[in-house]
């Protein structure tokens, strides 16, 4: 007679968790400063100041916005900070960077306020594969947030991940 199948997987204790089941809702935005400099590489500040007062800001509601400058002209910090005023009314985020920085601000800030609590102790496996752009940095964030309280972390499937973490004996 076959034995039967048994689904160690479902059986374990471990604990799955999805950064993706945290991923911040909301549309991104790449804001490239270059489209206001001459020629996309000279910042003339007058010319500046008048594109950042005549655009319109209220696009950008409720979105993230990262500030770039797609070209190799040197932005001073001042074009950023005042971009960055216009945008404070209207955008949920901004920073300066590309999408990936955004989202890994975005991340940090999702995972400082995790309570973590209810791990404490446990097993725990970062679910790898995702749907949605989740940034190499937020499994850094997760994992400085996880090692002080869980017992065990792995990354991966339940089937096949790789161990990172085990907590010495008491």
């Amino acid at each position: 007679m076959a034995e039967e199948i048994l689904n160690r997987v479902a059986q374990s204790k471990l604990i799955t968790f999805n950064l993706e089941d945290h991923y911040p809702k909301g549309e991104r935005f790449l804001f490239d400063l270059s489209q206001w400099l001459y020629e996309g590489f000279v910042l003339k500040e007058k010319d500046f100041r008048e594109y950042a007062k005549q655009h319109d800001w209220s696009q950008y509601q409720d979105k993230f916005v990262a500030l770039t400058c797609s070209t190799d002209a040197i932005v001073p910090a001042w074009a950023y900070m005042l971009v960055s005023t216009y945008l404070e009314p209207y955008a949920k985020k901004v920073v300066i960077g590309d999408l990936e920085i955004l989202e890994s601000h975005l991340y940090q800030e999702i995972i400082e306020q995790l309570d973590v609590s209810d791990l404490t102790d446990k097993s725990v496996i970062i679910k790898g594969c995702s749907n949605r752009p989740v940034p190499k940095n937020a499994y850094i964030f997760l994992i400085n947030k996880l090692q002080p309280v869980v017992k065990s972390l792995m990354y991966g499937e339940a089937c096949s991940s790789v161990p990172l973490y085990k907590q010495s004996k008491k």
